[in-house]
């Protein structure tokens, strides 16, 4: 940017004045440009640790967006990019709102689970979506890309290049735009930061957290299908170990199913974290009575002894069970 005079002949004050004026401009609008990309400046002293400065998945497929259908395009492209076979005629009747001409951010995070897929929603943070793109996680993101009036847009983040400030995304019916960060954060920004991904029930995102990945697999077991739920449990827990509701839901499943012995298993190393929980010792006795292990049962249940336990009506309920087909065992035995 360069500073000219109308008119010649300005006086040497006048120039020093104006100089002073235009240093006060330039931190002005630093400042002001601080103010509306702050996440952006933030990652020129603070880039994310491990995260390379330059990757793109060039393998991510594109779906061009047709009739304000960014929306179901976008899950087009990380559905099949996660494995999961579809096109963008079936989302528009998961997604497509005819009344809003677009997608609500509920309705995107809600169809992927019907594929056996995990819908998982990021921090509002630059880095997070980073990483993501980093570990080959594309990113949906939420856009505000109107001019005079919002208009929002989702996009999908497939690579960046931080020496060249830019960022590459599968967008609209450009199958690689490419946008600065700084004009990402600013389109970004107004939707909070809005982001997601979308993996395979094994394959947890990298900035997930233990509670947040569990209630993103607690909302796809109600559409997801037993393998993929079974999967999600599994590989919650092995990232987290002690994660005892993942142990619960993982025996569960297996009991569903009716693999008594893969619950037991699952169950017993529970235990061994998490002594005291009623509902592991609970549901140990039950799968092992199921097993037809019945004396072995009765001496699990037999641990749960607190009364005053919010489960002790299950409890007891499954102490009963487990004497009566000992009961009838003897009966049987007998005869």
């Amino acid at each position: 940017m360069t500073v000219t005079s109308a008119r010649r002949g300005v006086p040497r004050l006048a120039a020093r004045l104006s100089a002073g004026f235009f240093c006060c401009l330039l931190f002005a609008l630093f400042a002001g440009c601080a103010q509306l990309v702050p996440q952006t400046i933030a990652l020129r002293t603070g880039w994310p640790e491990g995260v390379p400065q330059t990757v793109e998945w060039t393998d991510v497929p594109f779906f061009p967006d047709q009739e304000y259908n960014c929306g179901p395009a976008t899950l087009a492209t990380v559905l099949n990019y996660s494995g999961a076979n579809t096109s963008i005629k079936p989302l528009i009747d998961q997604v497509f709102l005819p009344s809003r001409q677009g997608s609500l951010q509920v309705e995107m995070l809600a169809a992927p689970r019907h594929y056996g897929r995990v819908s998982y929603q990021l921090q509002p943070r630059y880095p997070d979506m980073l990483r993501e793109v980093a570990a080959g996680n594309p990113v949906i993101v939420l856009q505000d890309v109107g001019v005079m009036f919002t208009q929002w847009h989702y996009a999908v983040i497939n690579g960046f290049d931080y020496p060249s400030g830019t960022v590459f995304m599968r967008s609209g019916t450009t199958p690689r735009e490419k946008i600065p960060f700084s004009y990402l954060e600013r389109t970004w920004i107004k939707g909070g930061y809005w982001a997601m991904v979308v993996t395979p029930p094994d394959r947890i995102p990298v900035t997930a957290t233990e509670d947040g990945w569990m209630t993103a697999v607690l909302a796809m077991s109600r559409t997801g299908g037993t393998e993929a739920t079974t999967k999600a449990y599994a590989a919650a827990l092995k990232r987290w170990p002690d994660n005892l509701p993942a142990a619960i839901g993982l025996a569960n499943e297996y009991h569903g199913r009716g693999d008594f012995a893969g619950a037991v298993n699952v169950l017993r190393t529970a235990q061994q974290r998490h002594p005291q929980s009623v509902i592991v010792i609970n549901n140990l006795a039950q799968a092992l009575s199921d097993q037809g292990r019945n004396a072995e049962a009765l001496s699990v249940i037999g641990k749960a002894s607190d009364p005053q336990s919010p489960f002790a009506g299950e409890v007891k309920s499954t102490r009963q069970l487990i004497l009566q087909r000992i009961a009838q065992q003897k009966s049987g035995s007998r005869r």
